[in-house]
């Protein structure tokens, strides 16, 4: 079973969305998806209860006494996880993952937590997580043309772990009401009409090919 992970501890950087619009992508292609909402908030819960019934199945992950029951025969599950998480709870996530998206919004406020939030990662990664982990940055909801999408940019494209390898910066998805316009039907970018999200879905190649690749893959 292959298992995609949406982390970052901040709040509101746009977890849920990610985690829906891979879901709905994988399922649109065949796969047995499933997707698991470990944040109390329920976004992606919400979102696949208002799903209509004709588009591609995703299953819901029933999370029971801090238990996630994972359908069988899943093939892709999808962990969209919850703010402000704790070291161990990261530990148990990170151990059953093996690629993760961190979505980071274009403020100073969420640069300087996304660098705290990485700082602490690569501990825990040299400590108890398993290094084969496949990481990957995004840049969420950002406001193109200005100078905070210059900066996130510039930020992402550099970071690099301890041995000097860098983590690869994958797309910035821009601010737009597509994404709200779907999350109020049960859809994804990819199920709405191509001629009003053709830029939406030309900023995501470059993310859903390394998806596809042995790259994001231990």
């Amino acid at each position: 079973m292959r298992t995609i992970l949406i982390l970052n501890p901040k709040g509101g950087c746009g977890k849920s969305t990610i985690a829906t619009n891979i879901a709905g992508y994988f399922a649109m292609r065949g796969k047995n998806v499933s997707l698991a909402d470990c944040d109390q908030q329920c976004s992606s819960n919400d979102w696949l209860a208002i799903r209509p019934e004709h588009l591609a199945r995703i299953n819901h992950v029933p999370l029971k006494k801090g238990r996630l029951h994972v359908p069988i025969d899943t093939e892709i599950l999808i962990l969209d996880t919850p703010a402000s998480i704790h070291d161990k709870k990261m530990v148990k996530i990170l151990r059953v993952a093996q690629t993760m998206i961190i979505p980071v919004l274009p403020s100073a406020i969420d640069i300087r937590a996304a660098e705290r939030f990485l700082k602490d990662l690569i501990k825990l990664r040299r400590k108890t997580v398993n290094n084969k982990i496949k990481i990957a940055t995004i840049a969420n909801r950002v406001n193109e043309m200005t100078i905070a999408a210059d900066k996130i940019e510039d930020y992402l494209d550099n970071i690099k772990l301890p041995n000097g390898r860098k983590i690869p910066y994958m797309a910035l998805l821009r601010a737009t009401q597509n994404y709200v316009h779907a999350a109020e039907q049960g859809k994804t970018i990819f199920e709405l009409a191509p001629s009003r999200t053709y830029y939406d879905r030309e900023q995501w190649k470059p993310l859903l090919r390394w998806l596809n690749s042995k790259r994001s893959l231990p």
